[in-house]
């Protein structure tokens, strides 16, 4: 049994186990360790996001703060935290440990009014994305994501067979991309007509549109419409 001296545990007496925290070595003389405790070792924050590193194919383990790791394994434990990821809105900074964020929680950070539409500014000669509330975005793409809000005030070139069309809405349904292409939409059963888009927003980057359906337009989005007959 190891003695105390002092009060102190007699270290001395015990062999060490070593470990890396965030890139620090450190000795360990007990087999076992929480997540709060590595932390609190490294000087880290307990609300960070602790990850223990494993071997491929295996996925590294997030250690929570009142998680046992078995210090005695095979080889020196490794543990990391996941950098905050950043991003900005209106100008605003901003930063988490989350990977993912739906529009809905861009629009309650940035205060954006209802009214207000929000933008992911993409480099040139990419487009900037519209972001819905229901729209899950990856902050983990190179670079610091930026998004920006405007007004509803919504206008935009469109190509239609070639032909470049203005439109002031935020969708275009079947019917009106008809309408652009040919001046009318005939109802009669013996005609048809086919709708292909490409060059969308990422809520429909490319498809094909059906009778009655309806896609999300950007500036510069292509549309080929197609007239059929039927016997």
């Amino acid at each position: 049994m190891y003695t105390k001296e002092n009060g102190q545990d007699d270290h001395s007496k015990r062999p060490s186990l070593e470990l890396v925290i965030e890139g620090k070595k450190f000795d360990w003389f007990e087999q076992f360790i929480t997540g709060k405790q590595l932390k609190e070792l490294r000087g880290l924050p307990l609300d960070c996001e602790l990850f223990l590193d494993i071997v491929e194919p295996w996925k590294d383990d997030a250690i929570q703060n009142d998680e046992v790791v078995d210090l005695a394994r095979s080889g020196i434990e490794q543990f990391y935290i996941k950098q905050k990821l950043k991003y900005s809105i209106d100008g605003k900074n901003f930063e988490t440990d989350k990977q993912y964020i739906k529009g809905s929680q861009i629009r309650k950070q940035g205060n954006i009014p209802s009214d207000f539409l929000i933008y992911l500014s993409n480099k040139k000669p990419w487009d900037d994305d519209l972001i819905v509330d229901d729209e899950i975005v990856d902050l983990a793409r190179p670079g610091k994501e930026k998004f920006y809000s405007k007004e509803k005030s919504f206008s935009v070139e469109i190509v239609v067979n070639l032909d470049p069309k203005p439109w002031n809405a935020e969708k275009i349904t079947f019917e009106q991309v008809i309408v652009l292409a040919y001046g009318n939409y005939d109802s009669d059963p013996r005609k048809g007509y086919t709708v292909t888009y490409d060059r969308g927003p990422i809520q429909n980057i490319e498809g094909t549109m059906v009778a009655k359906g309806e896609v999300f337009v950007k500036h510069k989005m292509i549309f080929n419409a197609k007239q059929t007959h039927t016997s």
